[in-house]
């Protein structure tokens, strides 16, 4: 018995452990209460292993007799079958909905409502993993009445009830606007952001996770969230000490922000850009991409959003991440944000141009062991900054390494401004720019020779020659 507990999964015998479950069954029902609760939390052990013990739980016929008993048990059995119907349903979806029709629910419910902390973090934490899968487990979980009394179980005063209480309402909310209303309609943002400052890392995780979960979904949830005077508060938690703080409140803050200008525009009065743009310089891998994502999302709103950015410094950090980063999503996110900072006005695209950027996106892009997605993003960042791009000592190294299809957008910048600017006329003859322009192998009639040809007519034909 305790050997099966302790042995890693890899090495047991799939068919001597269902002999085991079949086995422990009747121990469910043993007069001695202990071994009830023993019995109970050996099934909750074996089943969190892996998928195929908890399908072999489910089987066994075991979860009607756990939750017959679940009304009628003391809070140690109610709290060893609660874990027994978590490890089951965590798995997957199929396995989580044979929970469900076996009216697992509204006892879960009805323990929510136990005295006992543990009881009620204990049935928290399963309906959590039921809810966890898809929207309609999710609904099932609010169709059982979960919602009010998890909102009331984030009040009380233990902090892991009110970990797993915030953890529940995060999985319940995240998959639909709908979820999302019924635990706002619960009261339950006014309570979330009240822990925001909680000193507790693990319950300011979970807080700030069910906000996003609530935002993300539509304006009006979003401004809900934003009228409990979350900020300038949640802007504290991307100084915290906890990697995962800092992460979920650059999400909050990211969800909030992509919906809006004007939503956007109060993040940056209250002085959220230039706070995410310091998160971004302190830390390092996956806590920085939710704030890469969210000052994109802020720069692509409009011209003076994105003029924000430029101004709180937001450019050289995101070009850091361009270089530092390993992983390419992350790479691919700061190339979207930088394309749409730059891709507003002149003034927007020098201001990227200046930090070196082009080279850095430019070489990602060429680079064979970047990611489909990740030269996708590169090359559109590229497009957008050099359409608008007037700055012409930050495009001329480019033209020596760029391939035709990006090479296009660069000839093309130089052949609006070229016919307009006699010193940079100057400057391309004596750098070499028009030197490499004739070298470009362009296709007769293709708008790169069209832009070439519009250069070369800007100089006398010996010159040119």
């Amino acid at each position: 018995f305790q050997v099966c507990i302790v042995t890693p999964p890899q090495r047991m015998e799939f068919h001597i452990l269902s002999c085991v479950i079949s086995l422990l069954r009747p121990l469910l029902l043993d007069v001695i209460p202990t071994i009830q609760q023993t019995a109970a939390l050996a099934l909750g052990r074996l089943a969190n292993y892996n998928g195929d013990l908890a399908e072999a739980v489910v089987k066994g016929d075991i979860l009607p007799q756990l939750v017959c008993s679940l009304s009628e048990q003391n809070r140690f059995y109610k709290k060893a079958a609660a874990f027994v119907l978590r490890a089951v349903g965590k798995h997957s979806p199929q396995l989580a909905q044979a929970i469900v029709q076996c009216g697992a629910l509204e006892m879960l419910v009805i323990c929510l409502e136990d005295f006992d902390p543990g009881v009620k973090e204990a049935a928290s934490w399963a309906l959590g993993y039921i809810a966890r899968h898809n929207s309609e487990l999710s609904q099932a979980v609010v169709d059982a009445g979960a919602v009010p009394l998890l909102v009331l179980c984030i009040q009380e005063p233990e902090i892991a009830l009110k970990r797993i209480a915030a953890s529940t309402l995060s999985d319940i909310s995240k998959h639909s606007p709908e979820l999302a209303q019924t635990v706002v309609d619960a009261g339950a943002i006014a309570h979330l952001a009240q822990m925001i400052l909680n000193p507790d890392a693990k319950l300011k995780r979970q807080v700030l996770s069910a906000l996003s979960q609530i935002a993300k979904h539509s304006v009006d949830l979003a401004e809900l969230v934003v009228e409990a005077e979350i900020f300038p508060v949640v802007l504290t938690c991307l100084k915290d000490s906890d990697e995962y703080v800092k992460k979920n409140g650059a999400t909050l803050i990211r969800e909030i922000a992509k919906h809006t200008p004007e939503l956007s525009q109060f993040i940056v009065n209250a002085g959220g850009v230039a706070a995410v743009i310091d998160c971004i310089g302190s830390c390092r891998g996956t806590v920085r991409l939710p704030g890469i994502m969210m000052l994109g999302y802020v720069a692509a709103h409009s011209e003076n959003l994105s003029m924000a950015v430029i101004v709180s410094k937001g450019v050289s950090p995101l070009c850091a991440c361009l270089i530092e980063e390993h992983e390419d999503h992350i790479k691919a996110a700061a190339a979207w944000a930088l394309g749409q900072v730059g891709r507003h006005t002149p003034a927007h695209a020098r201001a990227v141009a200046v930090a070196n950027v082009l080279p850095t996106l430019l070489a990602i892009y060429m680079d064979t062991r970047s990611s489909e997605d990740l030269q996708m993003k590169t090359k559109k960042a590229l497009k957008n900054i050099l359409q608008k791009c007037t700055y012409l000592p930050a495009l001329e190294p480019l033209l020596h390494d760029a391939p035709p299809n990006i090479l296009k957008h660069i000839v093309g910048q130089f052949s609006k401004m070229l016919p307009h600017d006699s010193k940079a006329r100057r400057l391309f003859v004596t750098t070499g720019g028009l030197k490499k322009v004739q070298e470009i192998k362009a296709e007769p009639g293709s708008l790169l020779q069209e832009y070439i040809n519009t250069i070369n007519n800007c100089y006398p034909e010996e010159v040119v020659r």
